[in-house]
């Protein structure tokens, strides 16, 4: 698959892959209907990500991101369509354990007919998750306002998931 782009967080230090790197993999689904695109909305960071998530050890990138479209989305019978790309991410790991997170995030076009019920985690439920059809332009731009306005709630992965949105518009 074809590299997209590499992204490193600008909190890291120079030197950022001399520690602990934890290394994840994740699959990203692209769902696009009416010209608009399916998305995550997360009240507590106030941002827009793809739907997706970790892919488990034991699980291929298709079965994996089946799986995560699914409880995230409520999408079934998820048909993949085609590789868009992947990125590679650095950024800093939210606990103790690691210094860096390595993420490696690849998003497919994806197509499904059939919708039901989100399965959320806990967690996402605590953190107000939600998932909706909006433009691409429109996600993008509310993101750029939250990149710009550097607010505590700010998470990680804002910039990586605005740079796909941005890379992924030309691609489709």
């Amino acid at each position: 698959m074809k590299l997209l782009k590499k992204i490193i967080h600008p909190n890291l230090k120079d030197n950022y892959l001399e520690g602990k790197i934890y290394k994840r993999i994740t699959a990203r689904g692209v769902l696009i209907k009416d010209e608009k695109v399916l998305l995550m909305y997360t009240k507590r960071y106030n941002d827009y990500t793809f739907p997706g998530g970790g892919i488990d050890s034991e699980e291929h990138l298709h079965e994996g991101l089946k799986r995560e479209l699914l409880e995230e989305t409520g999408a079934m019978n998820v048909k993949i369509i085609k590789e868009l790309g992947y990125i590679e991410d650095y950024r800093p790991y939210p606990r103790e354990d690691f210094d860096v997170t390595h993420e490696l995030s690849y998003f497919y076009l994806c197509e499904s007919k059939e919708f039901t019920e989100p399965q959320f985690e806990d967690y996402e439920i605590k953190n107000g998750m939600k998932c909706l059809w909006i433009s691409l332009d429109e996600a993008i731009k509310h993101n750029k306002e939250v990149i710009e306005r550097k607010h505590d709630s700010i998470g990680l992965s804002v910039i990586r998931e605005t740079e796909a949105m941005e890379l992924i518009k030309e691609l489709i």
